[in-house]
């Protein structure tokens, strides 16, 4: 007789405790393993499977998953596995799959609808490889530079983070999880990782909860509001108490106040480092207890806690139906995802769709809206539009850097680094898709590395003779990935190397000097600000980013992205960014020029010009439940077609607590002909103006709030209208 969990007509919630009732304790424990396939030989894999019943393992890939996935269903059970991968910026881990701008790359065109795109391409290339789950978005926030993941975030702001987190999560998850082509999702990493103190990664968070609350969670808020399947436990401690343990943001604040539904995992090793690294445990049985305790569902690579935690339930020292209740999150999931039904298992979604035209395409888009141009003196770009140029030189040690341009999370990194890999695809390094595009236009192109970015070897006089009969010079400079990612926390943020030496003997040539940044994080480019004649900021811009940026580079399209994140003078001035509070006592530091960022937060230029006029607001003086429109005439006084990233920030004048000179609390894309103008509405919900009290409570205050308006975060950038709130 078939039993009730095998029937597909019933609930994930009937079946869940159907299966539930029919599980020893060895077997509910199994469930809860996350194993760590590259750490194990195949026959110690497949011991995971058959005889403890693993529930997860992480970075499997095609036939080593399948082979699991059918000693999986052969058990007593037959209880299938899901597999995770972290598939951050495209499934990067498989040599062949498409790779996107990193996450700060993509989070800089502001485009949540292209973004759910992303995530879309993403989860069919992860489905046809048999695997089931993404271990994104990132929604930490990016406002220490130093920090080794900043590449890995949407940037600094909560808001903004908020809206691409919840985009992308609908692009991996789709319609429904159930879906031949869907994947999970897992918003991580929970909660405030990238606050770590000195930037320091993995290290002691000191916040408060009142700043947890205002800052930190209203991403993960909204990750939940979007359905997101399962959230990360972030490695630091907060306060001291690692997260990992922290029962009231795991069990109190995310599971009951804020209803997730889905399973709680720890990152890698989590409950071991309890031990090891924190020490608030003296051994495996007391962290695996604290572990579950707290809220942790599933337990990422900490093999031991398997045994400690059967005999931690047999002894007595931990309740059984904390087990239950871990287990049913995990199979409910395993329920709504259809892996008990067959369709989602390898080759239900053609292998033939990862790298397809339809998703390069995508790729395409996206990275185009991801490019900043950051600074165009004497509009020296788009480049030869009265055939100037006959001979175009590119220099520098990140013109043919593919690893550089990919950065973190691909298959030269992760999980077993290879990086003399071969790619398995065509892709564009800045230096090939200028040469073929500038060919294309009859112009020649010479190239010279010219210096090293980790060592001070150079040949820069081989470079500037290079340069010697070329009309204008495209400088590609910015970091690699052994400055950026886990365990990479960077203290300076200057170009490395002999890369200043080379641009300043590249600028004493007297020709146009464009600088092309490829690079994980914003750097210290004070020198850059002052000298370039242009500036374009790609981050790490994937397979194509060398197309796209040739193409903005000859004015193919016209530059919208706007900076997710703020640049810094000096390494020393971080943090930089723009939602500060007020109450410095001096207005800026004494040895630099400002108080505020090199290059601010929601900061991008265009080939054409946008001017702001006529701000309304549809009410001036509203209630606390209200949501008024705010209006603003944007005209294109240019000669180009754009588009523009119209922003509106908020300021509460005078609140019981301090609160932010500016916060961004919407936005829109807006196309717009030259000499055209557009009225451009955002709402603003009145309930989005709430602070944080000292005792954790949201209230609006009544009072004075200014509304501003305009292209980027800087005062002189915003119209302004006052708002009162009674």
């Amino acid at each position: 007789m078939e039993n009730k969990y095998q029937n597909p007509s019933l609930s994930p919630k009937e079946r869940t405790e159907d299966l539930l009732s029919l599980m020893t304790l060895e077997e509910k424990v199994g469930q809860m393993m996350q194993i760590s396939y590259n750490t194990l030989t195949l026959e110690e894999a497949e011991d995971w499977v058959v005889n403890k019943n693993a529930g997860s393992f992480l970075h499997v890939l095609g036939k080593e998953a399948e082979h699991l996935q059918e000693l999986a269903l052969s058990n007593r059970l037959g209880i299938p596995i899901i597999f995770g991968i972290d598939a951050i910026h495209g499934h990067g881990l498989m040599n062949g799959a498409t790779i996107f701008p990193s996450q700060l790359g993509m989070s800089c065109s502001w485009n949540p609808e292209l973004i759910e795109k992303a995530g879309r391409v993403t989860a069919r290339e992860v489905a046809a490889d048999g695997i089931h789950w993404t271990f994104s978005p990132v929604l930490c926030i990016g406002r220490d530079l130093r920090w080794g993941r900043i590449n890995e975030t949407f940037g600094e702001d909560p808001y903004l983070i908020g809206v691409l987190a919840a985009a992308i999560i609908k692009g991996y998850q789709g319609k429904n999880l159930s879906d031949a082509d869907s994947i999970a999702a897992c918003a991580k990493h929970y909660l405030a990782y990238g606050e770590s103190t000195g930037g320091r990664d993995a290290y002691d968070t000191e916040v408060t909860y009142r700043k947890i609350r205002e800052v930190f969670l209203p991403p993960f808020k909204k990750a939940v509001e979007a359905g997101c399947a399962t959230f990360m436990t972030g490695y630091q401690s907060i306060d001291g108490v690692p997260m990992a343990v922290n029962k009231k943001l795991l069990r109190e604040i995310l599971k009951e106040e804020l209803g997730f539904e889905g399973f709680v995992v720890t990152d890698y090793n989590n409950t071991g480092s309890l031990i090891t690294l924190q020490k608030v445990s003296p051994d495996i049985s007391d962290a695996s207890k604290k572990s579950v305790e707290a809220g942790n569902d599933m337990i990422m690579a900490t093999n031991d806690f398997y045994e400690a935690t059967i005999e931690l339930v047999k002894s007595g020292l931990l309740s059984e139906s904390l087990i239950d209740e871990a287990v049913g999150r995990i199979l409910s999931l395993k329920f709504s995802m259809g892996l008990f039904d067959t369709k989602k298992r390898s080759g239900y979604v053609s292998r033939e769709v990862i790298s397809c035209k339809e998703h390069q395409q995508v790729n395409l888009e996206l990275t185009r809206e991801s490019l900043v141009l950051l600074k165009n003196s004497k509009n020296i770009l788009p480049l030869n539009r009265n055939n100037e140029i006959k001979k175009l030189a590119v220099i520098g040690p990140n013109a043919d850097n593919l690893k550089a341009q990919f950065g973190d999370w691909t298959f030269f990194t992760h999980p077993d680094p290879k990086p003399d890999a071969v790619p398995n695809f065509e892709y564009y390094t800045m230096l090939k898709g200028i040469t073929e595009l500038s060919a294309s236009r009859g112009i020649e192109v010479a190239y010279h590395k010219g210096c090293d970015l980790l060592t001070d070897e150079h040949d820069i006089e081989g470079a500037v003779t290079t340069v010697s009969d070329c009309d204008a010079i495209i400088a590609v400079v910015g970091d690699c990935v052994e400055q950026n990612g886990e365990f990479k926390d960077r203290a300076n943020l200057d170009l490395s190397g002999s890369q200043l030496e080379l641009l300043k003997a590249l600028k004493s040539l007297g020709k146009p000097l464009i600088v092309i940044l490829v690079n994980g994080k914003p750097l210290s480019i004070p020198w850059l600000y002052r000298n370039a004649d242009a500036i374009v900021e790609t981050f790490n811009s994937g397979i194509l980013g060398g197309k796209a940026t040739a193409e903005l580079l000859y004015g193919e399209f016209i530059p919208s992205g706007k900076l997710s994140i703020s640049f810094p003078y000096h390494s020393g001035q971080t943090p930089v960014y723009y939602n500060q509070l007020s109450g410095w006592h001096s207005p800026k530091y004494v040895d630099l020029p400002d108080k505020n960022a090199l290059y601010p937060f929601g900061y991008g230029l265009s080939y054409t010009k946008y001017q702001y006029s006529n701000l309304v607001l549809s009410t001036k003086v509203c209630n606390k439940n209200d949501t008024i429109t705010v209006q603003v005439n944007v005209t294109n006084r240019g000669k180009y077609d754009g588009t523009e990233i119209v922003q509106l920030y908020i300021n509460d004048k005078i609140s019981s607590i301090m609160t932010p000179d500016k916060e961004l609390k919407g936005f829109a894309r807006v196309f717009i002909k030259a000499g055209e103008t557009k009225t451009v509405s955002i709402n603003l919900s009145i309930s989005d103006l709430a602070l944080v009290t000292p005792d954790e409570k949201y209230i609006v205050e009544p009072g004075e709030f200014e509304i501003m308006v305009g292209p980027d975060s800087r005062d002189s950038s915003l119209l302004k209208e006052i708002l009162v709130v009674k």
